[in-house]
């Protein structure tokens, strides 16, 4: 007897955050996080400058700094499945 199980997880609009990379079943996750992580980096770097130069409008930054982490998180779940088979496809193998 075969178990088939979905893999579900929600979207980030279902969660209510905007998504930054493209929808679709053909995302190159590693373009796409690379991206993603280049844009944190900035995102910091800008941070740091406003702490600096106008200490009060931090905020903004803040909330754009965990919209990309957000995004980075959901990408990062949305691989699970497939380690979880990969992983499993080893042990077998060994």
């Amino acid at each position: 007897m075969q178990m088939e199980t979905e893999d579900i997880l929600p979207s980030l609009e279902d969660q209510g955050v905007r998504q930054l990379y493209p929808k679709g079943p053909n995302i190159n996750f590693k373009k796409e996080l690379r991206s993603l992580n280049r844009e944190l980096q900035l995102h910091i770097l800008e941070l740091a400058d406003i702490l600096v130069e106008r200490p009060s409008q931090y905020a903004r930054r803040v909330e754009d700094i965990s919209l990309i982490f957000k995004n980075l998180h959901h990408l990062l779940n949305s691989l699970r499945p497939h380690q979880a088979r990969a992983t499993l496809i080893h042990i077998l193998e060994l």
